[in-house]
């Protein structure tokens, strides 16, 4: 069975056209789980209205890893598919998935994309590419994988653990990085997801500083053990690119005491990664 969550906060009109587009799949999920995260608009009366069949669980607001946490924690399906309550999915999204999935061995699936920007299409870049296979090198500059196409098992979310509920952002890059350092990734290759962006309370605009958390994110995979040496080395080399960049950052915005201990990161990573190279 396949368990939808969908997190939100604030956003009844995104919500309805998000639930809209899981209503209209071709392969209906099994349950469709809406955590509210505290909303103080007319989520819960659209949901009532439009949505009945929907399990809505409400919490005090706790940000969006809290909230897909508790989805999952109450999912009954051995697949999980996440959806954001900005993005939509297009009628063959699941079914396109679960027939890839069904033909492989893998436990994680992706899809291509279409991004809306102010409501007009724009094409990504070339390094938002999406890409197949064991791909923890590609998640290392920046996040690969769009929560809103994902279709994964139960027992890898079991295996590397739950959302970080203390990142406030770039919790989808810490997830990408622990679950790509174990298991390959399937992509269906070709747009299933329309991902909404350009709105005022996006996370990318709202969070200043996202490389910060980036840096913790894969402080924390070479802390876990897991890498082997090749995947070790190139996660050494961005972390002490992303330090660099975000200690010179700090410096150009005069905030001179966070540039220091930030370059004092970066010598010690460095130093590291030259003594395992020189080992």
């Amino acid at each position: 069975m396949i368990s939808t969550i969908v997190p939100t906060f604030d956003r009844a009109p995104q919500l309805e056209r998000a639930l809209a587009s899981v209503e209209a799949q071709t392969l209906q999920p099994g349950e469709l789980i809406v955590v509210d995260d505290g909303s103080t608009d007319r989520t819960p009366e659209m949901l009532a209205e439009r949505f009945p069949a929907a399990r809505y669980l409400h919490q005090e607001n706790r940000g969006v890893s809290a909230a897909r946490n508790r989805g999952i924690e109450a999912a009954r399906g051995e697949w999980i598919a996440l959806l954001d309550s900005d993005d939509e999915w297009l009628p063959e999204k699941l079914e396109r998935q679960l027939a890839a999935l069904g033909a492989s061995d893998a436990k994680i699936c992706h899809s291509d994309e279409i991004w809306i920007r102010n409501g007009r299409r724009v094409n990504p870049g070339r390094r938002h590419a999406k890409c197949s296979g064991r791909i923890f090198r590609d998640c290392l500059p920046l996040c690969a994988i769009s929560p809103s196409s994902v279709v994964i098992h139960r027992s890898v979310l079991e295996e590397v653990g739950s959302f970080d509920e203390q990142l406030p952002a770039c919790e989808d890059y810490d997830m990408w990085l622990r679950v790509t350092a174990r298991h390959p990734v399937l992509l269906v290759d070709e747009p299933l997801v329309v991902k909404h962006g350009g709105h005022s309370d996006q996370l990318s605009r709202t969070v200043p500083g996202l490389d910060r958390y980036r840096i913790l994110a894969l402080e924390k995979i070479l802390a876990s053990g897991v890498l082997g040496a090749g995947d070790r080395r190139a996660a050494l080399t961005t972390l002490i690119e992303k330090t660099a960049i975000f200690a010179e950052g700090a410096a150009k915005r005069g905030r001179d005491e966070e540039a220091a201990t930030f370059r004092a990161r970066g010598r010690r990573w460095a130093a590291q990664r030259d003594g395992e190279a020189a080992g």
